[in-house]
């Protein structure tokens, strides 16, 4: 899954795929079918790349784009709106088995799973993730 350039933006519903930057921002446009761009700005506002959330675990935390390769797998979504908090917990044992039930919310279940849903629509849903950045980059050798 492709999560490069796909964020989150606080107080923004949804999520929005990076086009570019200004002196204003950045420059954002919605993923969903009516592709409204818009600019962030920074100091107002808080993005995150999708490809670097955690979520708390009980040992480790978890990346996110694991839980949505988990998610791939499993055979019923939850309806958000529908469904229980109970019943939002069940699912996200069986996808997240390890993660910290006391600090992940049913609020943050319900926003992980409204994201799937959004992504699995789209073709960078099967696209591989591209190299990171510095896989390229020799590390210097230490001397001791």
């Amino acid at each position: 899954m492709n999560l490069r350039g796909i964020v989150a933006v606080s107080g923004k519903p949804g999520l929005f795929k990076l086009i570019g930057q200004n002196k204003a921002g950045y420059v954002l446009e919605s993923l969903d079918a009516q592709k409204i761009k818009s600019v962030v700005s920074v100091s107002t506002s808080k993005m995150a790349s999708l490809e670097d959330i955690t979520i708390f675990g009980e040992d480790d935390d978890i990346r996110l784009p694991d839980v949505f390769e988990e998610m791939k797998t499993s055979e019923n979504l939850p309806d958000v709106k529908a469904a229980s908090g109970s019943d939002l917990r069940d699912f996200f044992r069986a996808v997240a088995p390890n993660h910290d039930e006391d600090r992940v919310y049913s609020s943050d279940i319900k926003k992980i799973v409204s994201w799937f849903k959004i992504l699995k629509e789209l073709p960078l849903f099967n696209e591989e993730a591209p190299e990171p950045l510095d896989a390229g980059i020799e590390k210097p050798a230490t001397e001791e």
